[in-house]
């Protein structure tokens, strides 16, 4: 038998920091339009994301923030880097802020030095303008910034527009959204009559509760809530709370002790809960009008054919699951959960994508579109070898990281396509199986039946704290061997057999062939080898055959190769 092999190799140009377009002529115009604290379940009051993003383009169904707190995750989308890396653990100084990125080398920076016309409407990070309103960051052609900590005021708030301080009342054309849209479909109008790209950034406040940071709730409610614009406010006011079976969790024995600690919820802290969840969907109706007026504005530039729009969140949000009535930097699903929609050249129109990706890919992909050089390392990966075939999973980890900026104790945990691990600085530990239990029910770190698992997360874990860059995306190791009739050339003349091995090769459950996208069979049993009907390779052609392999730590790969039936040109 003659053996040949490929190895898995994930990779990027982009995200290893050297950036490489990938459109002709003209780099595309990009476009982000980030909420603050969404849900994946509230899209589902936003007609005009699902129609004019959505099912033009590809939604990311399985999308993570690693640290889930605004600040922190913010300044990941600016890098592409984990918090780790760039340094941001907190909203707040001393740990965290806006003055504590070097925000002289984020992703503007590297845009603007491509050739790019930059441009910011609204929230940027925490703490920003606390020292200097008039500055304005490194990187940014044209900048419209809330001013801290007014940004978190629906109406009354400050911006900085390019170096002048500009105050906004509380009559209804002063409704933030709708400011921040009507100066982003300005601004897109306006740039129409130059060739040059632009990329920009629309941060909205919704659904975040109102009022500046620190300061008092309204009356009997332990929480803030936002606030709707005028237009909208009581129409979604008989909306049920979801409840799903984590919500208000009878049982939180398996749980660590900040939630252990918590008493179930009462009647009354349910309606409040309640009502800060229709009064969050409210203020994302203006959201979602403001879309619509903004791809009408990229419409009416003509530009819609070179232009990709990003939607998502900065994080999620605990709504009454496991007993958490508000809040985030909590590391279930609910709070680390974001929408991810593109579309554009490039963009696969209509799709849903499987494939766990996470908030620092965003800037490893628009860096590739630009044709960029990051000024940093990035951890994360560009997303548009996902956009060019589908079909690729690269089998990597995302690393979560909490401080106590969130409820509890810091914490550090590893997730995958099945798996959730986490450790806490007291020393607790969760585990949770997402294919059997995707509400976060039951942790099974002390299950026996886990302990193999949980020991290897452990490992991975422990490596990806201190990641950075390549190694903060280790896929499995794995290769794709494929043996040929005994004297043959390496070309397939008769049956083949293809099989996964590798160091690996021991976490494989089973592997999926295909060959030209079509299943010849799936081994579901070491040494996962599977004979491939030469019928399916024509003669005098070469045929694509991909290995699909799941593994039981979690991961799931891909691994490629091109099998030349001989008499084929290679």
């Amino acid at each position: 038998m003659v053996l040949a092999c490929a190895t898995l190799l994930v990779a990027t140009g982009a995200a290893s920091g050297q950036g490489s377009g990938t459109t002709a002529g003209t780099p595309p115009n990009v476009i982000v339009i980030m909420t603050d604290d969404q849900t994946v379940e509230s899209l589902r009051v936003m007609p005009n994301v699902q129609h004019l993003i959505a099912e033009q383009g590809v939604t990311f169904d399985d999308s993570l923030v690693s640290f889930s707190l605004c600040c922190p995750s913010r300044a990941t989308f600016l890098t592409g880097q984990y918090a780790h890396n760039h340094g941001v653990l907190g909203n707040r100084p001393p740990t965290g802020g806006y003055y504590k990125l070097d925000n002289s080398n984020t992703l503007p920076v590297w845009l603007q030095q491509t050739g790019y016309y930059t441009a910011h409407v609204g929230k940027y990070l925490n703490s920003y303008g606390y020292f200097n309103p008039l500055e304005i960051p490194p990187g940014w052609t044209e900048w419209h910034g809330a001013i801290d900590p007014s940004a978190y005021s629906y109406f009354g708030y400050t911006l900085n527009e390019d170096g002048k301080l500009v105050s906004y009342g509380s009559d209804p054309p002063s409704y933030q959204t709708d400011v921040y849209a009507g100066k982003a479909a300005y601004l897109i109008r306006s740039r129409a009559p130059s060739p040059q790209p632009y990329f920009l950034w629309v941060a909205f406040l919704a659904p975040h509760a109102a009022s500046p940071e620190g300061s008092a709730p309204p009356p009997g409610y332990p929480f803030g809530l936002p606030v709707p614009a005028p237009r909208h406010q009581g129409t979604l006011a008989s909306e049920p709370l979801p409840t799903p079976p984590s919500f208000n969790e009878v049982d939180v024995s398996d749980k660590p002790y900040n939630i252990r600690s918590l008493p179930l919820m009462s009647d009354t802290l349910i309606g409040q809960v309640q009502d800060n969840y229709r009064q969050r969907l409210e203020s994302l109706l203006a959201v979602d009008e403001a879309i619509k007026g903004i791809w009408q504005a990229v419409e009416d530039s003509g530009d819609a054919a070179n232009t990709v729009i990003v939607f998502t969140s900065d994080n999620g949000y605990m709504q009454g699951e496991h007993r958490v009535p508000n809040g985030k930097v909590i590391p279930y699903e609910p709070s680390i959960r974001v929408p991810l929609i593109m579309r554009g050249p490039g963009v696969p129109i209509g799709r849903h994508l499987a494939q766990q990706v996470w908030n620092g890919d965003l800037a490893p992909t628009i860096v590739e579109l630009a044709g960029a050089k990051a000024g940093r390392t990035m951890d994360g990966s560009s997303l548009i070898p996902l956009l060019r075939d589908p079909g690729v999973e690269w089998g990597r980890d995302v690393l979560l990281e909490g401080t106590t900026d969130g409820l509890g104790f810091s914490f550090t945990g590893i997730r995958n396509s099945r798996f959730v691990y986490l450790e806490y600085a007291n020393g607790e530990r969760e585990l949770y199986d997402l294919k059997i239990d995707p509400y976060q029910l039951d942790s099974v770190h002390l299950n026996p039946a886990y302990a193999a698992v949980r020991d290897e997360l452990a490992r991975r874990l422990a490596a990806l704290r201190g990641c950075a860059g390549a190694s903060c995306r280790a896929v499995p190791n794995l290769r794709l061997d494929v043996g040929y009739a005994t004297g043959a050339r390496r070309c397939a003349r008769a049956d083949v057999t293809a099989r996964v091995a590798g160091p690996d090769a021991r976490w494989v459950s089973n592997v999926d062939y295909r060959v030209a996208g079509r299943s010849t069979g799936v081994a579901e049993n070491a040494p996962f080898s599977h004979r491939i009907s030469h019928l399916a390779f024509r003669r005098g052609h070469a045929a694509h055959l991909r290995a699909r392999a799941e593994l039981s730590d979690g991961r799931v790969a891909t691994l490629d190769r091109t099998i030349v039936a001989c008499g084929a040109k290679r």
